[in-house]
């Protein structure tokens, strides 16, 4: 039985876990999955506030021509740095909290980790939904909307590819988690989130060289993607998206293959 095959048949194993981790997520609180929305909600408010309002970070202007919101362009790149973010640093604690039930019985190792997923990817959806009605209501909408999820696909193989990566690595060497957290601070501030690539073009002399290192950052691409379709109405490059996709492929393989090979004690060492 192949590995992925062996997943299909633990798909329910898969779904419950996803499921319990939805139910558990706001269990005991007072507003439930109101939670869901205020947390990117106050996130957005206070980057807008602080990037947006006293630092004067500029937005373009939006693909209808009438209006120049850095909170929603702000917000399209917030959507798939979210899901990244909450996949990699998600799939250690999944695996990680799997330990005991693995030491009674036998499933494959990466389903915490995709179930994991799942999870990040229901609140990803209703993100993206909000964002889609906010659109609407101001009338900047266009048929670039439906390619989302395609690009959402690309970001989901290469989150879950890093995520059972560094996931494993960490069960192995505990200092993997902390230097994850680092990373990951460091990787927000090196995308063009809270700040656009024309704005490190126009920051000086090296500021062109600086925007190319950036676009080499894979998560760069995703964020720019989501402003395209979402905000600006404008298609990717054929080449940003073939590159995109072949990383995000070749990270989920190696990823996965990584897993595979070092999940064989798993259920001792943890």
């Amino acid at each position: 039985m192949t590995a992925l095959t062996e997943i299909w048949t633990y798909r329910t194993l898969i779904g419950n876990l996803a499921q319990r981790e939805l139910k558990s997520r706001y269990k005991k609180s007072a507003l439930g999955w109101a939670w869901s929305l205020i947390n990117p909600a106050a996130t957005l408010a206070i980057y807008t506030i602080v990037f947006g309002v006293f630092l004067k970070q500029p937005a373009p202007l939006a693909g209808n021509g009438k209006f120049s919101s850095f909170g929603l362009y702000l917000f399209a790149a917030l959507i798939m740095w979210n899901f990244f973010n909450s996949t990699v640093i998600g799939s250690i604690g999944a695996l990680q909290g799997a330990g005991p039930l693995l030491k009674k019985v036998y499933f494959p190792p990466e389903c915490p980790a995709i179930a994991n997923m799942l999870t990040v990817l229901t609140q990803t959806a209703l993100e993206a939904g909000i964002m889609v009605v906010i659109m609407i209501v101001l009338g900047n909408v266009s048929w670039t909307f439906l390619l989302f999820p395609f690009v959402l696909a690309m970001l989901v193989l290469f989150s879950l590819g890093l995520g059972l990566m560094v996931s494993i690595w960490n069960v192995y060497f505990r200092d993997i988690g902390y230097l994850v957290g680092i990373g990951m601070n460091l990787l927000f501030y090196a995308t063009p989130i809270i700040y656009s690539l024309q704005t490190v073009e126009n920051s000086g002399a090296h500021g062109s060289q600086i925007a190319n290192l950036l676009r080499l950052n894979p998560i760069t691409q995703f964020t720019l993607m989501s402003r395209d379709l979402f905000y600006t109405h404008t298609l990717p490059s054929g080449i940003s998206v073939l590159g995109t996709f072949a990383v995000s492929v070749a990270t989920f393989v190696v990823g996965y293959a990584i897993f595979v090979r070092k999940a064989l004690n798993v259920s001792e060492e943890l």
